[in-house]
């Protein structure tokens, strides 16, 4: 039998507000436990929530980027459960009528071995706080509690189930990521905790319309793990229901030592929290003229990027999107093509989203961090452009910059003279080696000559080894076709 995967993504990123939701405490990460929670995260008696301002001006700024409907009035509702963590004995979050309802989120995707745009919808946003955190190690058989992060500023953003693989969850996930980084709404910190995704995952054959029984992984904190968690999850239950079994609704951990998901608990629908609104709380109005002066403080968003990018620079539309995925990235193109003159453009694109992006990867490293900075590659292409040095050559310089600005800046132009790097463009220079190379090679000259195309490649091969790569290609095949065809 052939299965369809299902899956949809709960995501809380941490906004990034300087207090809590509901408090003046600070939010600072790596504190002593315990020293950035005051009387309301404490749930003391007698103490009453005042909403953070600003935590709700950041989920204005995720509707309007998602194209979603900005609720005129939402409620806060008390979500009960009972964990140490938890002091008040309840969540402050949002049920029946979130801030932010809808929406979409679009990404490349990879498919197939080909590329393609995805879109995915959002069913809503709402704001909520965080619960504290339950310490397991160092206290000698006891568990610890902490409540720093306890009243944390969230953002959770729910997806309809439109995900039929666990690549499709990742490029989703990273997509949302450079989005909410992009608006400055969520520093994205996986590590610390500020962006953490759950992932809802079910199977049903191929065919069947009916969703099936879902399983959650809870606090999947890096894109490596979210694609493993869902692919394990994935053949597990597909094995399950071959044996003869069945998928029990439930809510999962992702042990990554193990590369396996294990139960942790039963799956609580909502009517187990028993939600009722939040007596302490008003209801939350947002006025169209405050959704008018967030929108109008807000950045270029990644889609008019990508316009732009393809009306002024014309790029492709799978280039833009590229260069369009991080801030970061999309701000270094510019500076480059600002340097560079906007006719290398195209060139620029080419160059980040090959040999730059390549060795980012390997490194793991971003591109504000990148060592040659968007002044340093704008000459290197100039200098392509100009003659000086081919794309071969430019491959070297660029890994010499590369490594010599790890500890002192070097440009281009210095390495190109200190390492002999010029290209050969003296017509008479060149003229001299293709005569000594067809003298060197009178059998690929006469294969080329009865047909073999491929005979010309190895004499081109030939030139520029004996050039040491340093002749210009274009004249270098020029010249030689005028000599084999004289």
């Amino acid at each position: 039998m052939e299965w369809e995967v299902v899956i949809g993504l709960e995501t809380h990123t941490q906004l990034t507000t300087q207090s809590k939701i509901f408090s003046g405490a600070p939010i600072r990460f790596g504190a002593a436990p315990n020293t950035q929670a005051c009387p309301v995260d404490l749930a003391l008696p007698g103490v009453l929530p005042v909403m953070n301002k600003g935590a709700v001006e950041r989920a204005i700024q995720f509707g309007l980027a998602i194209g979603a409907t900005i609720a005129p009035q939402s409620i806060f509702a008390r979500k009960n459960y009972f964990y140490p963590d938890l002091p008040k004995g309840y969540q402050i979050s949002q049920y029946e009528i979130p801030v932010v309802q809808g929406g979409t989120l679009s990404f490349i995707v990879e498919k197939n071995g080909k590329t393609e745009m995805k879109t995915v919808q959002l069913t809503r946003a709402h704001l909520e706080e965080d619960a504290g955190k339950s310490l397991h190690e160092d206290y000698q058989g006891m568990t610890g509690i902490d409540l720093n992060r306890a009243g944390t500023p969230l953002l959770e953003i729910v997806t309809e189930p439109d995900m039929r693989s666990a690549a499709e969850a990742v490029a989703y996930a990273k997509a949302l990521h450079s989005l909410v980084t992009w608006l400055g709404i969520c520093d994205g910190n996986m590590q610390e905790g500020s962006f953490r995704c759950d992932a809802n995952v079910s199977v049903r054959p191929v065919g069947q319309k009916e969703y099936g029984t879902r399983c959650e992984i809870k606090n999947l904190n890096s894109f490596r793990f979210l694609e493993e968690a869902i692919n394990y999850e994935v053949r597990r239950q597909v094995e399950l229901i071959e044996d003869g079994g069945r998928v029990v609704q439930e809510t999962r951990l992702y042990d990554p030592d193990r590369k396996e998901t294990r139960s942790m608990r039963s799956k609580e629908d909502a009517q187990d929290y028993r939600y009722f609104p939040d007596p302490d709380l008003p209801p939350l109005v947002i006025a169209q003229d405050w959704i008018a002066r967030v929108k109008a403080s807000m950045p270029e968003l990644p889609g008019a990027m990508r316009e732009r990018f393809v009306r002024d620079y014309a790029l492709s539309e799978y280039d833009a999107a590229v260069l369009t995925q991080s801030k970061a990235m999309a701000v270094y193109f510019e500076a480059v093509v600002a340097a560079a003159g906007r006719e290398q453009a195209k060139p620029a694109a080419n160059w980040l989203m090959g040999d730059v992006s390549s060795i980012l990867n390997r490194e793991g490293a971003d591109i504000a961090a990148a060592p040659v900075t968007a002044a340093q590659l704008a000459l290197l292409l100039q200098r392509i452009a100009d003659g000086t040095i081919s794309n071969k050559i430019a491959k070297e310089v660029f890994g010499a910059m590369w490594e010599a600005n790890s500890a002192a800046p070097a440009l281009a132009d210095d390495i190109i003279e200190a390492k002999g790097l010029k290209q050969i463009s003296d017509s008479g220079a060149l003229e001299k080696l293709v005569d000594d190379v067809l003298a060197a090679n009178a059998k690929s000259v006469e294969e080329y000559r009865a047909g073999k195309e491929k005979a010309f490649n190895a004499l081109i091969g030939q030139a520029m080894k004996a050039s040491k790569g340093k002749a210009n290609p274009a004249q270098l095949t020029d010249l030689l076709k005028r000599k084999l065809a004289d």
